[in-house]
């Protein structure tokens, strides 16, 4: 039983720690600041021709 007892809380232990980290790995990727979403290569369009 003693196994039993040590396995189920090492369960508990890992699966707490998990939720932790994922919601620490949350946290950090909101308090990034917002990056400019602009594009790195513009095209010039040629006007059309009619």
């Amino acid at each position: 039983m003693p196994r039993l007892l040590t396995a189920a809380l090492t369960v508990v232990a890992a699966a707490a720690l998990a939720v932790g980290a994922a919601l620490g790995a949350v946290a950090l990727l909101n308090a990034a600041p917002e990056q400019p979403n602009t594009p790195l290569v513009t095209y010039e369009t040629a006007p059309r021709e009619r």
